[in-house]
């Protein structure tokens, strides 16, 4: 068994990025993020001041937007428009959740496609679907490139996306496709799921319920993927897999914390510098 370790590749891409965003600033473009947060969720904030960090740290333009919790949503459209009018920033992303009285689905309409670097508006997920991706989910993305690093071969390979949401299950399982695996999505309907993974060659598990996937559902030497972010009774940070009970079926597995969350915000920072590298083309 052998632990893929998120945070060591997050900190060596982080190292490469400075390095491309120096090299691009040279040609006359610093690459600009731009984050949204409507109140004071404290797990958004953490979030944010992260996000914030890693793209000062890469020498991106950087700026937190902090609005109220009543804020409406016409003035929070007419802030995006603005923004996607100012060539200064390349991406914009609204933190979610948000609040009740604002459509998360017309807030993310309403972000330009291409400064879209959360990969959420359905122009994108289109792209994704129809084999020309532009900006992708992070997530999704950064368990690809975990896979790559570690020699994951997923071709003809059985792959298991245990979640459908659209923010990892369903653009995993298209990303997971174009790499030629043979892939089924689960969820919490899906029947004998136990004995459903346990055929798999790859799985992974986004279904967002604390230690549910135990060793009854892994097959031997299989790769283990927990995108999880859970608390258990006593406050401590778990996964969607129980990983002391799989780790030693598994021929890999990433932790939580320290494996799928610091490469989210590394492939956030990575599609932030493509999308400013593309205006150079323009």
């Amino acid at each position: 068994m052998t632990i893929i370790d998120g945070k060591a590749l997050a900190d060596k891409m982080a190292i490469a990025l400075k390095a491309k965003v120096n090299q691009l600033k040279s040609a006359g473009v610093t690459p600009g993020l731009v984050v949204i947060l409507v109140g004071e969720n404290p797990a958004s904030q953490v979030y944010v001041r992260n996000k914030e960090r890693r793209a000062t740290s890469a020498g991106f333009n950087s700026e937190v937007i902090r609005l109220a919790v009543d804020t409406s949503q016409a003035d929070l459209l007419a802030l995006i428009e603005q923004l996607n009018q100012d060539a200064k920033w390349h991406g914009i992303l609204v933190q979610l959740p948000l609040p009740a009285h604002i459509s998360e689905e017309k807030i993310l309409l309403a972000i330009d496609p291409d400064k879209d670097v959360d990969g959420f508006h359905p122009t994108n997920m289109g792209r994704l679907w129809s084999g020309n991706p532009v900006m992708i989910p992070s997530t999704p993305a950064g368990i690809m490139v975990m896979l790559a690093e570690y020699g994951v071969d997923l071709v003809g390979k059985t792959a298991l996306v245990i979640g459908r949401s659209n923010i990892v299950g369903k653009p995993m399982a298209q990303m997971l496709l174009d790499q030629h695996a043979t892939v089924t999505i689960a969820h919490s309907r899906t029947k004998d799921l136990p004995a459903l993974a346990k055929q798999a060659d790859v799985l992974i598990v986004a279904i967002g319920r604390g230690n549910f996937v135990t060793a009854d559902f892994v097959k031997p030497g299989a790769v283990v993927v927990d995108v999880g972010m859970n608390r258990d009774e006593s406050g401590k940070l778990i996964g969607d897999v129980k990983f002391d009970e799989v780790a030693p079926i598994a021929s890999l597995i990433t932790p939580v914390p320290g494996g799928v969350g610091p490469m989210t915000i590394t492939m956030l920072m990575e599609q932030t510098y493509e999308a400013a590298k593309r205006t150079l083309a323009d």
